[in-house]
């Protein structure tokens, strides 16, 4: 038996994607991912074969950088970085617009490579990215059974009168002006109708007997699954799922390197706060810096991701701190007392995995709705990154070494670790794949 998994070229969504196969592969099954080279290195990692699919103009192997893109895809990026500068909602206009060329790249052309590599695989069962545009419609033209992974916020996946973009929640402290928002409302609102012609005439093209889609942001396979606790989701928006599975989390494993265990070995008095904005907002060193500057004051230890930050604009660091380009995450989340986040839903899962309550500072798309709900939850505090001064980030840490995010966390994370992602994935799945 096969399981095909189709990712974009990007870590941030391979790794999940790829924990979750891990449950067939243990399984005794061949795993094949179809990504671009830029995570082959991950591929290996996991032990998966591995075939090369191009799914959109960037990459990006675990920490991007502009300067390292394709010609296109490095300005947009720059634009993308400005606008979070910004704030909120200029930030939200800023990647509607930009939604067309990242989200359905060269739809027709994607598509035949996908259905190329399905002919080629012969899989069993596929694991495709949610977002993965261009492969779904494939999927969908080739009538070939397949599973969506929304890795993102479940408001990834449009329900009701909501629109694709349009964060249906954010946390108090975003008070963004009433005729903004309604300019953004109607914004995403045009860009849903002009995807959803383009998502048609691909469509049209690739199988002309399928029926046109009204809102291709709400299409979906007949089994969805979300990566994401069904705790921290609204109840009301459940009942208006399609068919789905939460899977809490896809975290995988990770060991600690030995110098890292060192470093948390020689001083395990005080409380280790983990800090990183990820491999894309890493770059706002300013906000990066004023987080420094909070946690210096408190008696903590502290392991910053700086990324591709700019390490002049962060300033002298305590040398007793981990400052790396690049931390293990996952490792680092099992020893930590509070983790300082962007609200990307990988770290968001990861921590809440951990059972670690959360410091989240968004700055795009869903992280806004994950932020809401781990405040709703009592799991975190949500500031504005923009606004968002040393006191008041100290404040917030304080409260969450010492308040009920703590206990009400790692209630969670118990329960999420009883019962893996991985294994919930495949119990989903695996009788669609045997036939049973």
């Amino acid at each position: 038996m096969t399981l095909l998994v189709i990712s974009p070229d990007y870590a941030s969504h391979l790794l999940p994607l790829a924990t979750l196969a891990t449950a067939w592969r243990d399984a005794g099954e061949r795993v094949v991912v179809a990504s671009g080279p830029a995570t082959a290195a991950i591929t290996a990692d996991f032990g998966f074969a591995r075939t090369d699919l191009r799914l959109g103009r960037g990459s990006n192997p675990g920490v991007i950088r502009a300067q390292e893109q394709v010609a296109g895809e490095d300005d947009a990026l720059r634009g993308f970085f400005a606008a979070t500068e910004r704030g909120m909602v200029p930030t939200l206009q800023y990647q509607a617009d930009a939604r067309r060329a990242d989200l359905l790249w060269d739809p027709v052309a994607t598509a035949r490579r996908v259905l190329a590599v399905v002919d080629q695989v012969r899989p069993d069962h596929v694991l495709v990215d949610h977002l993965a545009f261009s492969a779904r419609l494939a999927l969908l033209a080739g009538g070939v059974p397949h599973a969506d992974v929304v890795l993102g916020h479940p408001t990834a996946l449009p329900v009701g009168d909501e629109v694709y973009g349009y964060p249906p929640a954010w946390p108090a402290v975003f008070t963004p002006d009433p005729d903004d928002l309604a300019t953004l409302h109607q914004r995403c609102r045009e860009v849903r109708d002009g995807f959803t012609a383009e998502w048609n005439a691909a469509l049209a093209e690739l199988a002309p007997q399928a029926p046109a889609s009204v809102d291709a942001f709400t299409e979906h396979a007949g089994q969805v699954l979300l990566n994401y606790p069904a705790a921290l989701h609204d109840p009301a928006r459940t009942a208006l799922l399609p068919s789905h599975a939460f899977l809490g989390s896809a975290v995988r494993a990770q060991p600690t390197p030995p110098d890292i265990a060192d470093w948390l070995a020689a001083d395990p008095s005080r409380p280790l706060v983990y800090v990183s904005f990820g491999s894309f907002l890493s770059v706002r060193a300013d906000v990066l810096a004023r987080v420094a500057r909070a946690l210096a004051a408190l008696p903590v230890r502290v392991a910053l991701a700086v990324g591709s930050a700019d390490r002049a604009v962060l300033g002298e660091l305590p040398p007793h701190w981990l400052v790396r380009e690049f931390l293990p995450q996952v490792a680092l989340l099992e020893h930590a007392a509070v983790t300082v986040t962007h609200g990307g839903n990988n770290s968001v899962t990861e921590a809440l995995m951990a059972g670690v309550p959360m410091l989240v500072l968004p700055f795009s798309t869903d992280q806004f709705a994950g932020a809401a709900a781990i405040v709703d939850a009592g799991v975190g505090i949500a500031l504005d990154p923009n606004a968002a001064s040393p006191a008041e980030l100290r404040a917030a840490l304080a409260e969450l070494l010492d308040g009920d995010q703590a206990r009400v966390a790692a209630d969670l994370g118990a329960g999420l670790r009883e019962r893996p992602g991985r294994q919930i994935a495949w119990q989903a799945l695996a009788p669609a794949a045997t036939g049973n």
